[in-house]
């Protein structure tokens, strides 16, 4: 059995640049501001590796759409939240790998479990590609038989001296029941598959759901109008409570209301 955890967090600082001394002293500014205010509960340094890849050796984010279509895949419009165009919603899961029975496999077992050739990074055909590929398990459609797409920016991080090789997974969508649908369908499986065959080598440690608001809100934030919508709120943003969706992975604690 393979779990997806949640794991508390209020507070996400994604940082990213082209050199790691940048993003490092821009993380210690921004903790040496927040000071006894916040507490760091995980901290995780990636970095990118040969061509994108991951430790696993497969090139990760090539699904991901450009330009306007990321645009298009990340950014919430007054049609979907009237009031939070411009927004956006961030799912994070740290990933623990077990490398050396990764490695154990043949490349073309490691290519099936993916779904996609290793060497090229070129996905397989619908009829060739197991249906437990990591690939197969996550293109979402909807009612049009359209592709849903995520924004990626996963990256690998590790510790060559304590064996801890891993990717820390960070996706960013409009609508967070993608990404979430995506999980399901990893962790649950489907018709067709018990569950992603990636699962059977990298380990979910950490997980949360995070909202994303534009720099305007930020700036004004609204306030809360009486005490039963803070109720509310509270409500949504605790998966112990019994209103939390049935079958629901628990993947951080923040539900859209």
């Amino acid at each position: 059995m393979h779990r997806a955890p949640s794991t508390p967090g209020d507070l996400l600082l994604h940082i990213r640049a082209h050199r790691m001394d940048l993003c490092f002293e821009l993380a210690q500014r921004l903790t040496e501001r927040l000071g006894e205010a916040a507490t760091v509960i995980d901290e995780v340094h990636g970095f990118r590796s040969f061509d994108e890849r991951d430790l696993l050796g497969f090139v990760d984010g090539t699904e991901n759409p450009e330009g306007q279509g990321a645009i298009d895949a990340v950014a919430v419009t007054d049609a979907d939240e009237p009031g939070f165009a411009g927004s956006s919603y961030v799912i994070v899961q740290k990933y623990l790998h077990d490398l050396a029975a990764w490695d154990a496999l043949s490349t073309e077992a490691q290519e099936r479990a993916i779904g996609r050739s290793k060497l090229s990074d070129l996905e397989m055909a619908d009829d060739v590609k197991p249906p437990d590929s990591h690939i197969a398990l996550n293109v979402i459609e909807d009612e049009n038989g359209s592709e849903l797409d995520i924004m990626r920016f996963n990256l690998p991080f590790g510790s060559v001296g304590t064996r801890e090789f891993g990717t820390y997974f960070i996706g960013y969508a409009k609508d967070p029941a993608v990404i979430e649908q995506m999980l399901q369908n990893m962790f649950c499986g489907t018709e067709d598959a018990a569950h992603d065959r990636i699962l059977d080598f990298s380990t979910a440690i950490t997980g949360n759901l995070f909202a994303v608001p534009t720099v305007d809100w930020l700036e004004d934030p609204p306030v809360a109008d009486d005490a039963g919508a803070a109720d509310e709120v509270t409500s949504a943003a605790d998966p112990s409570r019994p209103d939390t969706a049935e079958g629901s992975l628990g993947v951080g604690s923040l539900r859209p209301t």
